[in-house]
């Protein structure tokens, strides 16, 4: 088959991903990439560290010096069209401040922000990263991406209220920072279900009810807002890129599975599952009852 020409050839939707590698395939980059490419996009992926990890629990974390960092992105960016910026983990200040510092250079690429859970590390670390994720990200951030019991802990920790804060409480606190759109999800609701919402500081812009599932899943986050950044690039205004990658998250969710003996794991390519029909005719005559030799050392 003839490949396309470079005239002919349509052009790449390229979102770049800052985040961690992730081993276990749950989250970080992993996520990232199959969430992207699985909307239509074409993921620039740039390591930031890695995760040592497992499906159950992040047992450490190794940052990338923030030069490497720097030196991914701007190869690429200097090459390459970049539609959007997700970020996710990315380990250090200085890593948040070597990407701050691109998103300075590019300010015409929105930036999608995740802020994980972060309860595994340690009491210091963390405080030094949210401070410069707010001092020195969030001004530059399009929309932020988060749970409601994490961002209520990180962005309004003195909260007195005997009530909840609501999602435009949380995105009156983001808009300090100089961040316009805040995507809070898992907010508690009546019979089993939980909200999303996005919303700014001046009025709520919608809100979606979804069926809570029994399973704890992990990658969700990830997957959410890698979609999101994704749909933005397509060229989707904020609210419909919003609603689809909230459907699409339902969807992985719902056909979500557990590859080790941890929590399940989004299934971000449910779509392409075949039907059961399908399987009758997956192996041609004659191929039937070839093994796989062993994997050793003798050929």
């Amino acid at each position: 088959m003839a490949m396309q020409d470079d005239e002919s050839a349509p052009p790449a939707i390229c979102v770049m991903a800052f985040n961690a590698n992730d081993p276990s395939g749950a989250g970080g980059l992993a996520a990232d990439i199959a969430a992207v490419a699985s909307v239509g996009g074409h993921p620039v992926p740039v390591v930031t560290g890695a995760y040592t990890r497992d499906s159950a629990e992040i047992h450490d974390h190794y940052a990338f010096d923030d030069e490497a960092v720097t030196e991914q992105a701007r190869a690429v960016l200097e090459d390459m069209a970049v539609q959007a910026i997700k970020v996710g983990f990315v380990g250090s200040p200085e890593n948040l401040s070597a990407i701050a510092e691109i998103a300075t250079d590019y300010p015409e690429i929105p930036v999608v922000a995740y802020m994980p859970n972060l309860s595994w590390w340690r009491d210091d670390l963390i405080d030094q990263y949210l401070d410069a994720f707010e001092e020195l990200l969030l001004p530059q951030t399009s929309v932020l991406v988060g749970n409601h019991s994490t961002l209520w802990r990180w962005l309004l920790p003195d909260w007195g209220s005997e009530r909840a804060p609501s999602a435009r409480d949380l995105a009156l606190a983001a808009a300090d920072s100089g961040v316009p759109y805040l995507l809070v999800t898992g907010i508690p609701a009546a019979e089993q279900h939980i909200e999303n919402t996005l919303t700014s500081a001046q009025t709520v812009l919608g809100s979606g009810r979804f069926e809570r599932f029994e399973a704890t899943f992990v990658g969700a986050g990830d997957t959410l807002s890698a979609t999101l950044a994704a749909l933005i690039a397509s060229g989707n205004d904020l609210g419909q890129a919003t609603s689809e990658a909230l459907t699409y998250l339902d969807g992985c969710l719902e056909h979500g599975f557990r590859p080790g003996m941890g929590h399940v794991l989004p299934d971000r390519m449910f779509w392409a599952e075949p039907d059961d029909d399908d399987n009758d005719d997956a192996l041609s005559p004659g191929t039937e009852g070839f093994d796989i030799p062993p994997h050793d050392t003798q050929h």
